[in-house]
């Protein structure tokens, strides 16, 4: 790939979270009715229907609907950047154009839900034995917490060595 384009090659897999998410996400609304559950492994992990209005953790997921718009457009602003980011990576740069990348899919995910829904679609039901429960998560929020790991990796390597590890 040119020079001229930087890592923007890596969008194929901004592209393939947000068509997995999207897919997931459509699953889920087909086959489970909102708030139902099914046991995976039992007091561990299930598969649910949930809608989060807010963010991450259900952040001012109570408020009276303004936060959608904020979200959205933290969202576009952040898609942008990560894109211009992308752009200017250099021909070494793979690991940090795979985190970005990541990144990007994830937030588009959740973007298309906010806009074209109202809410964020959650599936994922991590608990203890039934007790202590982790939020409820999508695809998309894996790849922006996959992505991110991997850019604090990146930059705790590079501040300690110098050097770095995106191969």
């Amino acid at each position: 790939m040119s020079a001229r384009f930087g890592k923007l090659g890596w969008l194929w897999l901004s592209a393939l979270v947000f068509v997995l998410d999207q897919v997931t996400k459509n699953l889920v609304v087909q086959h489970l009715a909102y708030l139902e559950r099914i046991q995976v492994i039992p007091g561990y992990f299930d598969w649910t229907h949930i809608y989060n209005t807010g963010a991450a953790f259900s952040f001012l997921s109570d408020e009276s609907g303004w936060q959608r718009w904020l979200f959205a457009l933290i969202a576009i602003g952040v898609s942008a950047v990560l894109v211009v980011w992308m752009k200017r990576l250099k021909h070494d740069e793979t690991w940090l154009a795979l985190a970005l990348a990541l990144v990007l899919g994830g937030a588009l995910g959740n973007l298309y839900d906010r806009m074209a829904l109202g809410h964020v679609v959650d599936f994922v039901l991590a608990h203890w034995q039934n007790r202590y429960y982790f939020p409820a998560f999508n695809l998309a929020d894996c790849g922006i917490t996959v992505g991110a790991v991997m850019l604090a990796l990146d930059m705790f390597r590079t501040k300690k060595t110098g050097e770095t590890i995106h191969g």
